[in-house]
Formats: structure tokens, C-alpha cells, sequence
């Protein structure tokens, strides 16, 4: 089963002043995702604490987070990702309670 995950992102330094390129790194992006095994559900730019938020899809953790470490490692973003259930997967959770 697919895991997803909310990644909530900040520019660094790097990646203001090369701001001009976000959209073209957000496709690289999109294609560095492709070969971990992971796609990208949605993909915005925000205001506020965030500068972009996007909802992943990945085949499992390892695949996901193997990703985020390569994207990172490229200085433009850095961020923290939340693991985000569905209501199935919730469900499933709820049912082992007693």
C-alpha cells in the first residue's frame, strides 16, 4: 500500500537567490520523485511560515524519505514531512483500539 505525506518547505538561502527558478526545480523535482518511487499529489507555493507545501505519494517509507534526502541535499528547501493517513488507513488504526 502507498504511504503519503504532507511536506511543508522553506527556502534556504541558496534557493532565494536563485528564486527565479523555482517552477523549473519543482519539475526537476518532480522527475528526481519519479526515480525513488514517489509522485507528487500537489505541489503549492504559500505565504506564510511555509513557502511550499506538497502533498507525496510513495511507494513505501524508504522510497519517500531516500527522496526527501536527495532533494534536500541539493541546498534549495529545506523542510519537514508529516506521514498523512486516509480514512481507510485510519480506520484500520481505530479498530485495534480496545
Amino acid at each position: 500500500m502507498a504511504v503519503t505525506y504532507i511536506s511543508l518547505m522553506n527556502f534556504t538561502d541558496q534557493g532565494l537567490r536563485a528564486i527565479k527558478d523555482t517552477t523549473k526545480r519543482a519539475e526537476a523535482a518532480r522527475k528526481l520523485a519519479q526515480e525513488y518511487g514517489v509522485t507528487f499529489k500537489s505541489l503549492r507555493w504559500t505565504q506564510g511560515q511555509y513557502d511550499i507545501v506538497a502533498e507525496l505519494e510513495a511507494k513505501d517509507e524508504q522510497s519517500y524519505n531516500s527522496f526527501a534526502v536527495a532533494l534536500m541535499a541539493q541546498g534549495f528547501v529545506r523542510g519537514q514531512s508529516l506521514r498523512a493517513y486516509g480514512a481507510d488507513e485510519m480506520n484500520a488504526m481505530l479498530s485495534r483500539l480496545p
